[in-house]
């Protein structure tokens, strides 16, 4: 019997729009979703800003795509890159697409890939446009990509204060728990991840500052929670509290 290969993903980096510290996050994700097959990095580096870049190149086998800055105001590397994402779209070999940039002049690329079937997986910071971020399946946020070790210092600080809080996620659970209509308001945590994603791409529980989703269910305190006798996770709404309810509490 084959062996089934994991999903073939052409990875390809805006170094103008991304910052090499995120590099160790940023292919320990992209290893959750499939084999990373193409590894293409494009900027100038000859450029400040794009050097950081050039110390982690060799060790993630990523194949810089040098474009020097002719003209000001004019970007060659976002030419460049479109270009080549759209010979490696032709091509038929890949099942996945992922854009590591902030820019929202990929927006058109994402969608014009997806029209052909495949995946776009975007990663970028929280700034990113949400016309980039709503044309990728899925959209990582790359401030929950920083190394988790780092307790200290500047880096630690940037990453505390990117969190949301527990709170802001409640609306987007209700509507998806609304969605699935089931008699008894319980649904499967399972499925309410996977319709998160549909519904929002840039969902993800680290953006709270939880690693897991039923952590982040539980905070919000919006929730009741059942995994009793070995079942599957599940979760509703806690009933409001009635007006005579709260009268007789006074």
């Amino acid at each position: 019997m084959p062996e089934l290969r994991s999903p073939r993903l052409a990875v390809l980096i805006d170094a103008d729009n991304a910052s090499a510290k995120i590099v160790d996050g940023l292919f320990e994700e992209i290893a959750k979703i499939g084999e990373a097959s193409v590894r293409r990095i494009y900027g100038d580096f000859a450029s400040a800003r794009s050097k950081a870049w050039i110390d982690v190149l060799a060790r993630y086998a990523i194949i810089p795509q040098q474009q020097f800055a002719y003209t000001t105001g004019k970007n060659a590397s976002d030419i460049t890159l479109v270009i080549d994402a759209m010979d490696l779209l032709h091509s038929g070999r890949f099942d996945g697409f992922c854009l590591v940039s902030s820019d929202s002049d990929f927006t058109r690329l994402a969608s014009r890939i997806r029209e052909q079937g495949i995946d776009v997986f975007g990663f970028g910071e929280q700034k990113t446009p949400e016309s980039f971020r709503q044309a990728c399946r899925r959209f990582i946020y790359t401030e929950n990509l920083a190394p988790s070790a780092v307790s200290n210092g500047a880096d630690a600080v940037q990453a505390a204060s990117s969190l949301r809080p527990p709170s802001a996620a409640t609306p987007i659970i209700k509507r998806v728990i609304a969605q699935m209509e089931t008699e008894d308001g319980w649904v499967q945590l399972g499925v309410v991840g996977n319709q998160l994603a549909n519904l929002a791409s840039d969902f993800d529980s680290r953006t709270f500052g939880f690693k897991k989703l039923i952590d982040l269910v539980k905070k919000t305190n919006a929730f009741e929670v059942d995994h009793a006798g070995g079942r599957p996770v599940r979760i509703r709404l806690k009933p409001q509290p009635t007006k005579n309810s709260v009268k007789s509490a006074t």
